[in-house]
């Protein structure tokens, strides 16, 4: 593959995305504006590469923070938005929501996540200056609105009838996934931690360290309970969440995949996660599935039950590597260099039927799933330029 030819070709799609105030639209021609958690993913994966994307969007999201209860919106104080749309007929689309809407569990952590992230990779503290008061309520919100039971979980219930049932990153307006809320999605609390600790080390940073303490502890007492409630001893595997009963829902899924990256998985339990990750009914020559083709449930063209995301396989890869699985993360990397090269984009998502990838992009627009999305984009440009220093778009 020439790599310099599938960068430009990349940076092309990075800018068509890219907003006038520097973050990047979540995709094209759908959801071409801003989304917190979506934003919030492709700024982290163009981090090492052009740094100002994830402050921009740091700014713009901290701009539209929650400030009070709003049921209509989902809006609670501290919390990071889900979907702004700024013209009124791409509103008139969604009649029954408020805009900016806050239907995301992840959204606000992720915000944490990118923060610390972006100021240990710069060395921007300057930025601390503009985003302190905003990370201390996304870190108050974490412990406070965001776990309503008080039991350290993550969780969310929506609040508008007419919102999103489901608002972890598989969202969706039906019980696609068969949780009854308040819902518990494994990855979300592995981005907790992660929140946790990253707050822990902004505030160190920022002189509040009774703070930094607090939050350290938070993170260890998640963890803990994560690894106790969710592990599946007999599948070597996560569940993908607990219920409102407490409930584990024990299906196979392309979710655990997301905590090597958080840092939350024991080095004892490695082994058989990673190869649970890769046997065949969850892994395809192009990536890994959202959901097991063993499940009862699965769907192959399904957008949530089935389909292969890249951004998705990002957060796997990248966990590999940091786990130091590097021979695992090089076969992620090739089967979505793969996906690229026999569909000659990099698409929200695609399906793998028999070994054979299906496009399910086409159609003017898209029927099903997005041509330009920007957290394949960054995906994909992390995987090909990780290993390659200086490149920048």
């Amino acid at each position: 593959m020439d790599l310099d030819a599938l960068r430009r070709r990349l940076q092309r799609d990075l800018n068509s995305l890219r907003a006038p105030q520097g973050y990047l639209r979540a995709g094209a021609p759908r959801y071409a504006t801003l989304f917190g958690r979506d934003s919030l993913i492709a700024a982290w994966q163009m981090l090492p590469y052009d740094p100002s994307i994830a402050a921009s969007t740091l700014r713009v999201l901290a701009s539209y923070q929650g400030r009070r209860v709003n049921a209509r919106s989902e809006e609670q104080p501290g919390k990071i938005l889900h979907e702004h749309r700024f013209d009124l007929a791409s509103r008139a689309e969604l009649p029954d929501w408020e805009f900016p809407y806050y239907g995301s569990v992840d959204s606000t952590p992720l915000f944490l996540i990118v923060a610390s992230e972006y100021v240990q990779a710069t060395g921007d503290e300057r930025i601390l200056d503009v985003l302190w008061p905003a990370v201390e309520a996304a870190h108050q919100w974490m412990s406070s609105l965001g776990d309503a039971n008080g039991d350290g979980y993550i969780t969310y219930e929506r609040k508008n009838p007419q919102g999103l049932f489901h608002q972890g990153w598989k969202d969706g307006s039906g019980d696609h996934l068969r949780i009854d809320p308040p819902v518990a999605m494994v990855e979300v609390q592995g981005y907790a931690v992660a929140a946790h600790r990253g707050f822990a080390a902004l505030a160190r940073r920022y002189g509040e360290d009774e703070g930094a303490a607090a939050a350290r502890e938070a993170a260890s007492r998640l963890q803990d309970a994560l690894n106790r409630d969710f592990w599946m001893p007999e599948a070597g595997y996560y569940g993908l969440a607990l219920d409102g009963a407490k409930h584990l829902r024990r299906a196979i899924t392309s979710n655990p995949g997301h905590l090597l990256l958080m840092g939350v998985v024991p080095e004892t339990r490695l082994a058989t996660m990673v190869s649970r990750l890769f046997r065949h009914d969850l892994w395809t020559p192009f990536g890994v599935r959202t959901h097991a083709s063993s499940e009862p449930d699965f769907d192959p063209f399904s957008y949530h039950m089935g389909t292969i995301w890249p951004h998705d396989n990002w957060f796997v890869w990248r966990g590999l590597r940091v786990v130091h699985r590097d021979a695992d993360a090089k076969r992620v990397r090739e089967a979505i260099t793969s996906a690229y090269e026999t569909l000659g984009k990099i698409p929200e998502f695609y399906a793998c039927i028999d070994d054979q990838l299906v496009d399910l992009s086409v159609g003017d627009p898209p029927t099903r799933a997005n041509p330009l999305q920007a957290w394949s984009i960054g995906a994909l440009w992390d995987m090909v330029s990780a290993d390659d220093p200086g490149v920048s778009p």
